[in-house]
């Protein structure tokens, strides 16, 4: 295993911090394979080397940790306090290990604060570009509007140590429970010093009570001062949105009034240019209009023909001697009997035979 510095390998054993592990270093209280190390940045190997703080031999790092407590009101969010306050260790005594808040609440605060021994994860999730979202339930005094909502939204200039005004990014806000002092639900992506409170100062309205009730995908579940162990899921999650690409918070704006169509009837059709200037449509509601036919009989008339012309009647006389002869014997069959039928077939006349004109005879 590399070699790595000193104050680290002793920050992940689990003694005390990178701060108060160097603090031990330069008091000679940190040995190496017997000999006092007191100078920093000095570098072993966990593996190898014998290491020891106030003698006592450290036993390689520890096994990470991840606790989500709901802090209650009156602890300071830190793991010593000079006022001799309560703070959030004397609530986790019980967990295995030594473990830090990530973050803070400060002393009239309460809700879901994190706790681990993983300062890889602790570092990346309170960076100020981590942008995880983190969501508060806020009493206000006084009924804001929903310009001054609006303006919360799209970020206000507050005031930081120093007196330096910084610009807040933009928030989610939304209105819970109505009421004199109403609820509000805020959800910030940055971490500044009482930001909440700040923000409602600015545009007039004190806060109350404030409630942090989720952090990243961790949501509040345990009772005031209670405390529960991440499962593997929560823990893998937690990893993502450290490490996951940084978004700006788009901030809350009401949805816009549903605009109801008119008709297709109703709007107005207006007939678009196409080099050729055309006569206007008619409208849908209107049929179209045909001109009358200007000749030719109605359809309910029949059309009336005009009777044929009879033809001349034939004398007996002037029929030729093959049409009297063919009359006489087509009334044969009607005599005594029915007419023939129009597919009957008329007897035809005999032919005159051409005369024969004797051979001559030769001599």
């Amino acid at each position: 295993m590399p070699s790595e510095r000193l104050q680290k390998i002793i920050a992940a054993a689990g003694i005390a911090s990178r701060r108060k592990s160097e603090e031990l270093i330069t008091s000679g209280r940190v040995q190496v394979n017997g000999q006092v190390v007191t100078e920093l940045g000095s570098k072993a190997d966990p593996e190898q080397d014998h290491i020891r703080v106030d003698g006592k031999l450290l036993q390689g790092p520890e096994r990470f940790t991840y606790v989500a407590l709901n802090k209650p009101k009156g602890y300071v969010t830190t793991v010593s306090d000079e006022k001799k306050r309560p703070t959030v260790m004397d609530l986790v005594q019980k967990v295995k290990g030594r473990v830090y808040p990530v973050g803070r609440l400060d002393w009239a605060s309460e809700g879901l604060i994190l706790m681990t021994n993983d300062g890889a994860l602790a570092n990346a999730l309170m960076k100020a570009s981590s942008n995880v979202p983190k969501t508060y339930v806020v009493k206000v005094a006084g009924q804001p509007d929903e310009g001054k909502l609006d303006k919360l939204r799209c970020g206000v200039s507050i005031a930081e140590k120093g007196g330096r005004r910084v610009r807040t990014a933009p928030a989610r806000i939304r209105l819970i429970r109505e009421g004199d002092n109403p609820w509000l639900e805020v959800t910030i992506i940055e971490g500044r010093n009482r930001q909440v409170r700040k923000m409602f100062e600015e545009v007039g309205h004190h806060v109350e009570k404030i409630r942090r009730v989720q952090y990243g995908p961790l949501a509040l579940d345990v009772p005031p001062g209670d405390w529960r162990n991440l499962t593997l899921l929560e823990i893998a999650k937690l990893k993502s949105a450290a490490t996951a690409p940084k978004l700006t918070l788009a901030p809350d704006v009401p949805a816009p009034a549903r605009v109801l169509k008119a008709p297709i009837s109703k709007l107005a059709r207006v007939p678009k240019p196409l080099g050729r200037s055309r006569s206007p449509m008619p409208s849908r509601s209107e049929k179209p209009r045909f001109a009358p036919r200007s000749s030719g009989p109605a359809r309910t008339e029949k059309p009336s023909f005009g009777k044929r012309p009879s033809r001349p009647a034939q004398s007996s006389s002037s029929r030729s001697p093959s049409a009297r002869s063919a009359s006489a014997q087509s009334s044969k069959f009607s005599h005594g009997k029915s007419s023939p039928s129009k597919f009957s077939r008329a007897p035809r006349a005999a032919a005159a035979k051409p005369s024969r004109v004797p051979k001559r005879k030769r001599d």
